[in-house]
């Protein structure tokens, strides 16, 4: 059986090298991008079953990357990998389109589930964001501002 294509958008070298360690040995990397332009390019071309984007990327964020994307068929599912633990941006980014959104400083298992998640058609949002979205949820319903 063959594994899950998948393909990684990281601006940073250090942490797509990581991403590659990580993930080899569960799916088929087929290529890594620095850029949303060269994402957008690379996943028509190469057709992943998922992509793991950073959202902040130069030319192109991570979001309008997706944006374009949305306009392909098929189109590829995504997870945003970030340091932004921002619920509003986590919002942001699954209106957007997107399947997942992980913080940077989730174990590296979390991202593994996470694309097994997304492949079997499933969201997946990190427990680490799911906390502050029901805190700021619940602060702001018993009238204290968010935050």
């Amino acid at each position: 059986m063959a594994l899950p294509r998948v393909l990684l958008a990281d601006d940073h070298t250090i942490v797509a090298d990581g991403l590659r360690s990580l993930l080899a040995e569960h799916f088929d990397l087929v290529g890594t991008v620095r850029d949303g332009v060269a994402l957008v390019e690379a996943a028509g071309r190469l057709q992943p079953d998922v992509i793991v984007s950073d959202i902040c990327m130069p030319v192109l964020s991570g979001l309008d990357a997706l944006r374009r994307l949305n306009k392909e068929t098929p189109r590829p599912r995504m997870i945003f990998l970030t340091v932004h633990a921002d619920p509003d941006l986590a919002a942001e980014a699954f209106r957007a389109g997107a399947a997942g959104y992980l913080a940077k400083h989730s174990a590296g298992d979390e991202l593994i589930n996470a694309i097994h998640e997304v492949l079997r058609g499933r969201f997946y949002l990190s427990p680490l964001i799911t906390r502050d979205v029901l805190t700021t949820s619940t602060l702001t319903r018993q009238g204290h501002p968010a935050g």
